[in-house]
């Protein structure tokens, strides 16, 4: 299985096109839970441009009924980089500092129960994101409250 580059710049740009707006190739869950973490899987596929399609395991979209919950979901799709061994985009959890554009961030409770993945569009040093639900732009990473936080650096893209 070969290894290429994750195109941060793809989907920062990505982020910056879609973060008030809605692209209509994709359901907008805003009143089905939350479009966060579809957002987030928008554009990292922007920078990935690989789905994996493994059933219940992969990651991946089609529609709003043909998609796995880690497209969606907070931690599945946490779940999904931080474990995948196959095609498609992976990750590793790292501290603020090692944070860079096109990453994402997981906001929490205090128990550590994960409910937003805003994607990084900016280190300026401030963190600033990107944001569905509660549309956000280049918003600083610091005003947001939250109990927990964790970032999730891609670190490439597998492909077959």
């Amino acid at each position: 299985m070969q290894v290429r580059p994750y195109n941060r710049d793809a989907a920062v740009a990505y982020a910056r096109r879609w973060a008030l707006e809605r692209n209509p190739a994709f359901y907008d869950f805003e009143n089905d839970g939350g479009d966060c973490t579809n957002f987030a899987s928008q554009c990292i596929y922007a920078g990935a441009q690989t789905m994996n399609f493994t059933p219940v395991l992969g990651w991946f979209y089609r529609s709003s009924y043909d998609r796995t919950a880690s497209w969606t979901g907070v931690k599945f799709l946490y779940n999904f980089l931080v474990n995948n061994q196959g095609i498609g985009p992976y990750a590793r959890v790292v501290t603020q500092g090692e944070v860079e554009p096109g990453d994402i961030v997981q906001l929490g409770t205090e128990n550590g129960d994960f409910y937003h993945s805003p994607v990084i569009t900016a280190v300026t040093p401030i963190i600033l994101v990107a944001a569905h639900t509660f549309n956000a732009l280049d918003r600083p990473l610091s005003s947001y409250v939250y109990g927990s936080v964790r970032f999730l650096r891609i670190e490439g893209v597998r492909i077959s």
